[in-house]
């Protein structure tokens, strides 16, 4: 009797079991449970976080270790929780961090608890794609008619007799249709399958990012898929939580947990790192996934990953699909319109025909199939002229043209999160840019600077515009000047006061954090003797910090002297610290000796600042202050900074260039051409910013406006509205200051982008109609709320990406101009011809015109929406979002067109036997092939016509660059010369002659000096006319 396989879930359960009595005293249901409960009580009776270290096989302190693979020995679960309390208390351990990382590590502890993989919505299927193409009501009725169509032809050709010059092959007419059908489904389910696959591609790049874990006692940046439990991961404002944990060290932690439980405001983090309190009621050390750290910097240890998590048991709950861009919606519109006349049209078609066919019956001689199949084709007719006139195409070509530019616009370092930030980008009026890094370099470097009264330096190859000949020396005279107690102050006020972190790469020290800090501590470290930076931090015993926020603009850490008395270190912008200063030292070359500062020396001091700023270099303060006692407010005993932040000793000033991006002039100026107002918004001072705003050209006129944010704020809103469409430099702003700027823009009906790299920008992100983060300085919370990332932060990749937005409505429009050409020519051909023809037939049959609607709703599609855009797509101004979809210009060139193609259809249709002296019905067969031949080859030869929607007669400009477009045309002609020499009975054709083939080449290829022609009439012509019809279609529309 053989053994019955064990079920999945049995297996993993055993495997759970296994893991549980031999590797973890903790499972991921326990963990799971205290995390969503978020007793403290509960994770009292664990043991604390020491029980948790325990249980989890880590170290608080080291993290895991790199080397951990399997684990065999078992934990005892009574060991585990006989302790609440770490050993020691210790700070943030900042330590190099390492870019190796095993991958084939952990492997026990991801089988056991699961990695931190979210579930991704699965591609649908091929098939159930085709369902989907196919799930039609007129593809169901005209599949309906092929079947009754291809019972009455196989009647025919097995149940009756035939002559010798009429084969039995009345069947092929409902197999060909049959197989058009199978043909579109099978082209659209494949479009489908396309975009679905580059749109999952392009979710994935979306949710690739890094954190900083602690392994093996060296800090590492890991993926976030790779984040395991047990692991200690740093957090600082603006990150994602990657996954559930319990805080175990911090300062000013504050989360923001509405998309997880929803409450709106902060909820404050207590790190749980020493003995848990008797009474632990509102302490919260647990982090949850997936929410964002607004404040505070920590790390906290790693319970829950992947579905386990609390971000991932919501998203296995969800089943949503993206909604529908604007553009999208008014696609779908126009498609519903264009059917509505194609069934308007069609079933008048049907009326006239079945009356003609009703007064035929009288004297009809046929028999009863041929009746019933004279009928079938009329009925197949009118279903035809339906299909061919709904607009499949449409949604395909704003989808194809999306899914191509976000794919190419990565390349141009552009991470499209919003599909319709894709589209908007090309209506966009505004850019509301940072500076640093992104009009700058972001490589700041100290270059000048002074401390207290006397000690001045400037870096003279890098500065020497801003050499006081006077008063200042080189870096390294100044630094070997100073009193070693003013030496060690300036070390530790940089060092000690700052998140960075210390990291190796290829054998060299580099810091990992804001550029500010970095410059700052690569000063510390060439001339004040900066050793490891965790060991400067280790010596000193911080009490709490305060971290930089852009709207208090200064960052303060407190530590407890040797001496017994509490320092508070202190840097930020001058202009907030000066006036919190009383002091200064004195002689900073002789010792640590205050002195009154007067008001002569704060003027002195900001006659300084002003020069550098005039400079273009930003300026940070750095003061301190030391006292007895700490003060303390509220009941929770937190420390009052704000107090601490009175009676400052001003130590010095440091000056820090960022030199401007090369390609930031150039990029600043496209856009001026392009007909969008660059303004920038920083919270520098006003010098710096109105000479950084000049060099790189956003200033070009005496009439632009510079302002701080406090004279902004001051201001009401309508003195705002009036003042905004001048104003071009924000200084000294808060972040709240830039979404005003983008609010009252868009109350004046500006399409506004704006880009942020803060936490707190993360309101004018959102407000914007196209927000950019960061990708390189951004923090997490900023590419959230952004609807592109710039990889690259370079302002020159907004405009690559505003190229891109009027690229796709350029393509929406190539494709709408062609598609609308054949459904009129196609609707109105038919009609006109079965109308007047006395045996009801249509100049194009079903089967000819199912193949026209083939590569007008797919083949063109894929043509037409992936051009590259040209370099001049920047030389025209914006649209206006209100601008119809087709244009004067657009209808110039429709009806032309349309025109055209129906008077050379009818005239060789219904003349054509008189024109070429044709009487055999070998000829008149060959001049309805050659019909159908000439109008296929005009929409060939038009597809040409429509790769420039702007007036050119350079039809092949940048065809090179687009490889699909020659593919599918190559796909086109080889297919439409296939059919003409082996379509036979099933498109209803015969062979043609070569003087035929040629005139219907010829014929088609005049599509293009027709197109020449209609480019050279005035535009003005069409315009009123179209304007008194959409007032009239309005009106209609309201009655």
């Amino acid at each position: 009797m053989g053994l019955k396989p064990r079920s999945k879930h049995a297996t993993e359960q055993s495997t759970q079991a296994t893991f549980s009595s031999s590797a973890f005293s903790l499972d991921p249901d326990t963990l799971g449970d205290l995390v969503q409960s978020r007793d403290v009580q509960e994770l009292h009776a664990l043991g604390g976080v020491k029980g948790l270290e325990e249980g989890l096989r880590t170290d608080v302190h080291s993290g895991l270790s790199l080397d951990e693979t399997y684990l065999g020995a078992p934990v005892n679960v009574a060991e585990s929780t006989t302790s609440t309390a770490l050993t020691e208390k210790v700070a943030i351990p900042e330590l190099p961090i390492s870019p190796e990382f095993d991958h084939d590590a952990f492997i026990d502890r991801r089988k056991f608890f699961g990695d931190n993989r979210l579930p991704i919505k699965q591609l649908p299927s091929f098939l159930s794609l085709m369902w989907a193409a196919y799930n039609d009501h007129v593809l169901f009725l005209l599949t309906g008619a092929a079947i009754i169509s291809l019972a009455l032809g196989l009647y025919q050709t097995f149940g009756t007799k035939h002559t010798a010059n009429n084969p039995p092959v009345e069947w092929v007419e409902g197999v060909a249709i049959l197989v058009a059908i199978v043909v579109i489904t099978l082209a659209g389910a494949a479009n489908d399958y396309q975009k679905e696959y580059k749109f999952r591609k392009l979710n994935k790049k979306q949710q690739d990012r890094n954190v900083w874990v602690l392994r093996s006692a060296r800090v590492h940046d890991v993926a976030i898929s790779e984040v395991v439990v047990g692991d200690i991961v740093h957090i600082s404002p603006g990150d994602i939580v990657p996954a559930d944990g319990v805080l175990i060290r911090g300062h000013q932690v504050k989360c923001d947990e509405s998309s997880a439980t929803g409450e709106s405001d902060p909820v404050n983090k207590i790190a749980i790192d020493t003995n848990l309190p008797n009474d632990s009621h509102g302490i919260d050390p647990f982090i949850l996934s997936h929410t964002k750290v607004v404040e505070g910097v920590g790390a906290y240890l790693v319970l829950a990953t992947g579905t386990k998590s609390s971000y991932g048991r919501i998203l296995l709950s969800l089943d949503t699909d993206p909604g529908f861009t604007p553009l999208q919606v008014r696609l779908s519109n126009l498609a519903k319109n264009i059917a509505r006349f194609g069934a308007l049209a069609a079933l008048v078609l049907f009326v006239i025909l079945f009356i003609k066919f009703c007064v035929g019956l009288r004297n009809s001689t046929e028999f009863a199939s041929e009746k019933g199949q004279s009928f079938l084709n009329v009925f197949i007719l009118a279903l035809t002229v339906v299909v061919i006139a709904v607009p499949e195409g449409l949604p395909l070509a704003v989808t194809l043209a999306l899914s191509f530019a976000t794919t190419r616009m990565m390349r141009d370092n552009n991470l499209v999160r919003q599909l319709r930030a894709c589209e908007t980008m090309g209506q966009a009026t505004d850019i509301c840019s940072d500076k640093t890094g992104t009009l700058t370099q972001n490589e700041m470097t100290v270059v000048s600077g002074f401390f207290g009264a006397t000690s001045q330096f400037t870096d003279q190859a890098s500065s020497p515009d801003i050499l006081d000949e006077e008063n200042s020396s080189s870096v390294a005279k100044c630094m070997s000047r100073l009193s070693s107690q003013s030496r060690s102050l300036l070390r530790q006020s940089i060092a000690v006061n700052s998140t960075a972190i210390e990291c190796q790469y290829d054998g060299g020290r580099q810091f990992l954090g804001s550029q500010t800090e970095a410059a700052l501590l690569r000063f510390t470290q060439d001339y004040l003797e900066l050793g490891q930076l965790d060991f400067d931090r280790a010596s000193a015993e911080v009490v709490d910090l305060l971290p930089f926020d852009a709207s208090r603009k200064y960052m303060i850490t407190v530590v407890k002297l040797g001496n017994g008395l509490y320092r508070s270190y202190v840097k930020g912008a001058p202009e907030t610290l000066l006036e919190k200063c009383v002091a200064t030292i004195a002689q900073p070359m002789q010792g640590l000796g205050t002195a009154p500062i007067t008001q002569d020396g704060i003027e002195q001091i900001r006659q300084t600042i002003s020069r550098y700023a005039s400079r273009s270099l930003r300026t940070i303060a750095i003061c301190f202050r030391d006292v007895e006692e700490l003060p303390f407010r509220g009941e929770e005993e937190t420390i009052d900074f704000e107090d601490l932040m009175k009676e400052l000793t001003f130590h010095g000033i440091m000056g820090l260039r960022d030199p401007l991006r090369a390609d930031a002039w150039g990029a600043v100026e496209t856009s001026h051409k392009a007909g969008l107002t660059v303004r920038m918004v920083t919270g520098d001072n006003l010098l710096t910013a109105r000479a950084i705003a000049e060099e790189c050209g956003i200033i070009n006129s005496p009439d632009d406006l510079v302002m701080e944010g406090d004279k902004f704020r001051a201001m009401d809103e309508s003195q705002q509205k009036e003042l905004v469409p001048r104003l071009k430099v924000l200084a000294r702003s808060r972040p709240d200051d830039k979404r005003v700027l983008v609010q009252r823009l868009k109350d004046l009906g500006r399409v506004v982008a704006v880009t942020g790299d803060g936490t707190n920008d993360a309101p004018a992100l959102a407000a914007a109609d196209i927000g950019f983060s960061m990708g390189i300085s951004g923090t997490e919370i900023a590419r959230e709320a952004s609807s592109i990332v710039l990889m690259d932060d370079t302002f020159s990749s907004i405009v690559k990406a505003i190229m891109w937005g009027r690229a796709v409505s350029d393509a929406v429009k190539k494709f709408l101009q062609f598609q609308i050409t054949i459904t009129f020519t196609s609707v109105g051909l038919a009609f006109v011809s079965a109308v007047a023809n006395s045996s009801q037939e249509s100049v194009l049959t079903p089967v000819q015109l199912m193949w026209v609607n083939l590569f007008q709703d797919t083949l063109a599609a894929l043509a037409l929406a992936t051009d590259p855009p040209p370099r001049r797509i920047l030389d025209r101004k914006p649209e206006p979002a209100s601008t119809p979809l087709i244009t004067p210009t657009m209808w110039k060139m429709i009806i032309g067109q349309s025109v055209y193609q129906m008077v050379v259809t009818l005239v060789l249709y219904f003349a054509g036997t008189s024109i070429f002296s044709y009487h055999s019905s070998l000829q008149t067969s060959q001049l309805q092939t050659a019909v159908f031949n000439t109008y296929v080859w005009m929409q060939i030869f038009n597809m040409y016509n429509n790769r420039q929607i702007e007036r050119s007669f350079n039809l092949i400009e940048g065809i090179h660059h687009n490889w699909l477009f020659i593919a599918i045309t190559c796909v086109m002609m080889g297919a439409q010369i296939l059919i003409m020499f082996v379509g036979g009975r099933a498109f209803s054709i015969t062979k043609l002659t070569g003087d035929q083939w040629a005139y219907s080449i010829v014929l088609g290829a005049i599509s293009i000096p027709i197109g020449f022609l209609l480019q050279a009439i005035p535009t003005v012509i069409v315009e009123k006319p179209m304007a008194c019809m959409g007032r009239l279609w309005g009106r209609l529309r309201r009655r």
